[in-house]
């Protein structure tokens, strides 16, 4: 049986738990998407439902002999270029779908499953599922109408703006932000999330199944992703706010997650996001939590 990773030897997360369930005597091999459909063959049959996947070694792999498969990166297929534009962008949608298909045929153990990658991408669904349990989540505003950005602006104290799903880092919102010209050519191209901003402390707890572990983020930057030296402090959190992640793991389709949270100083913790295949080894390396034990053993079992 065959454990598999999605994505490729380059990606440093990818190769270490790698290493590590080897060490642990499992037999793991990349599903690097991005060498489809050049380097990398799969057959698919539906009216059996039996798949397999021939690697650039030249090795066979049958869907049925998958035991799990850890989501890493599901790269873009790798389609080689055409003169025609119209055969071209053909050939990128059948390679696109035969790869979505046997992805979502293969029926091992995913982690993370793909509602939990869709998920991912549609971010303000994500907020919206996770504030119907009952969870707190910042006022928020997603559109491309100049009128309701005004209008979002002027009704909340301070508010920072990001991209809808991913490609830059937060930002406060300023008042050349909303020129009318700028703000309605930029609005063209795509929409935009506005939030308000939340003061107080960046928690981030990574759930592996059953288990949650924590860490209190200190940096003066608004988005500790810029902050080189940013501080990670292994953080005791209530019971119930580990309850509470649990919940939101579930409510995504998430078995292996890191969330971002910010503790308002009321004492309340406010959901940002939730991000199912998250970066860990520096994570793992300055807490001292075991989590890529843990992704072993859930992949293992």
């Amino acid at each position: 049986m065959y454990i598999l990773i999605l994505g490729n030897i380059l990606d440093k997360e990818a190769a270490r738990l790698k290493n590590r369930l080897e060490q642990a005597g499992a037999t793991v091999e990349y599903w690097d998407s991005q060498l489809f459909p050049r380097h990398l063959q799969m057959t698919w049959q539906p009216h059996l439902h039996r798949g397999d996947l021939r690697l650039p070694t030249g090795k066979t792999i049958g869907l049925e002999d998958i035991h799990s498969v850890f989501w890493r990166t599901l790269r873009p297929v790798d389609v080689p270029s055409l003169p025609n534009l119209r055969q071209y962008r053909l050939a990128i949608t059948d390679s696109t779908s035969a790869l979505r298909s046997l992805i979502r045929g293969c029926l091992a153990h995913w982690v993370n499953s793909w509602e939990a990658y869709q998920f991912h991408q549609e971010q303000p669904l994500q907020l919206s599922t996770v504030k119907e349990l009952g969870i707190t989540i910042p006022k928020t505003l997603v559109s491309n109408d100049p009128d309701r950005i005004q209008l979002f602006s002027a009704t909340t104290s301070r508010v920072v703006f990001k991209p809808v799903y991913r490609g830059a880092h937060t930002q406060f919102l300023t008042q050349s932000h909303l020129e009318q010209e700028r703000l309605t050519r930029v609005l063209r191209f795509s929409p935009v999330t506005l939030q308000e901003y939340i003061p107080g402390t960046n928690i981030r707890c990574y759930v592996i199944g059953q288990q949650v572990y924590a860490a209190e983020i200190r940096s003066t930057y608004l988005d500790y992703r810029k902050d080189r030296k940013a501080r990670l402090i292994p953080a005791i959190l209530p019971k119930a706010f580990h309850i509470t992640c649990l919940r939101v793991a579930q409510a995504l389709f998430l078995e292996w997650t890191a969330m971002d949270w910010r503790l308002s100083p009321q004492g309340e913790f406010v959901f940002l996001k939730a991000d199912p295949s998250p970066a860990f080894t520096k994570f793992e390396h300055v807490t001292g939590f075991p989590l890529v034990e843990r992704l072993v053993q859930l992949l293992m079992n």
